[in-house]
């Protein structure tokens, strides 16, 4: 009859193996909290500063008021940089009334600015109307609302740039 041996006898790499995994963690281990200890006092306060929306806010107002020219009362002022014939204009329809962005758009045109395209708004409950604008062409969104006497003008809302079929403007008809 056979009897189970000492296996660690007969299979002395076992114990060695065993051995080197085990220092290796440890080794690991005090690596990763002395880099912890001492990369981590160079990223403390980013982390902290990336993930509070209000700092996040603050920083992009102050970069858009310091890359904007304000008037004497300090508020931004946005002077429109293309003429008419160069500014273009995609008309969308947010109000659900059949045929809406392609009357609007033919009001549009004939103030001289160009037409990217007519189409739906991602949604048609709007009230009323509003002028959108990519970075950069504030000037030229708000010109756009007093020729067509637009009260609301704002950035990109709700709309991604490649939806805009290279407009620089985005006029949603509302009801």
């Amino acid at each position: 009859m056979d009897h189970l041996s000492d296996l660690s006898a007969q299979q002395p790499w076992r114990n060695a193996a065993f051995i080197a995994a085990t220092v290796a963690t440890v080794e690991l281990a005090i690596l990763l909290v002395v880099g912890i200890i001492v990369f981590g006092k160079f990223f403390a306060g980013e982390v902290e500063k990336a993930s509070d929306p209000v700092a996040v806010t603050q920083a992009a107002v102050e970069r858009e008021k310091a890359a904007a020219p304000s008037n004497d009362n300090g508020q931004p002022q946005a002077k429109p940089l293309l003429p008419r014939r160069q500014t273009s204009v995609i008309v969308l329809n947010g109000n659900g009334i059949s045929g809406a962005a392609a009357t609007a758009a033919e009001s549009v045109r004939s103030r001289q600015y160009l037409i990217s395209g007519t189409g739906n708004a991602p949604r048609t409950n709007f009230s009323r109307s509003v002028v959108m604008y990519r970075p950069g062409f504030e000037g030229e969104a708000r010109r756009l609302a007093r020729d067509l006497g637009v009260r609301r003008v704002s950035p990109l809302d709700g709309i991604r740039r490649r939806e805009l079929q290279g407009a620089h403007i985005a006029l949603i008809i509302g009801g």
